[in-house]
């Protein structure tokens, strides 16, 4: 069987999931995909126990958002390991985030009158900067970073495709920084 029949073997089985949830298809692709993403993520220094996590992740994922599989803008394998290198990306990201032990503890120095009023000044400048955001841009900043939520929290609340919540963020950033400077 060529690569090409076999593609299109994986395209049919992912259509039927999307289609008619199909568990039979689902198996056949978790048996060929589940242990080639496990070792993709190993081989990108995730540890066995993470890339097995993430390998059940990514096949959930495929099973839960089969309707966005579209066959005319990927292959099967190329949808698969772009949602396993997203998922290795949000584990390395939450796996950098200090964890509460590690934060310092404890009454922080009191800021000095000067300090503190350039802190007001430089708030308030962020703040008239925010307001010149495009409302679709001003609504992705405040929910990353006032809301706290990752790119794929943000796509999945708003629907929006992760690569439009990521254009987004970045313009309205470049913005900021701009005016800021």
């Amino acid at each position: 069987m060529t690569g090409e029949q076999n593609e299109t073997n994986w395209a049919a089985l992912l259509l039927s999931v999307r289609d008619s949830r199909d568990r039979a298809a689902f198996a056949s692709l978790f048996r060929h995909f589940a242990p080639r993403v496990k070792g993709f993520l190993m081989k990108s220094g995730a540890s066995e126990a993470l890339a097995e996590e993430c390998a059940q992740d990514v096949m959930a994922t495929l099973w839960q958002k089969a309707h966005l599989f579209d066959p005319a803008r990927a292959s099967v394998a190329t949808w698969v390991f772009t949602i396993a290198r997203n998922r290795r990306i949000d584990a390395l990201r939450k796996s950098r985030r200090p964890e509460p032990e590690d934060l310092d503890w404890g009454p922080e120095p009191e800021p000095d009158q000067a300090e503190a009023f350039e802190m007001q000044q430089e708030t308030g400048r962020l703040a008239a900067a925010l307001a010149c955001l495009p409302e679709k841009q001003r609504a992705l900043i405040e929910r990353a970073y006032f809301g706290d939520l990752s790119h794929r929290e943000i796509a999945a609340e708003t629907g929006l495709p992760l690569g439009t919540i990521k254009s987004r963020i970045r313009l309205a950033l470049d913005r900021l920084r701009h005016h800021m400077s």
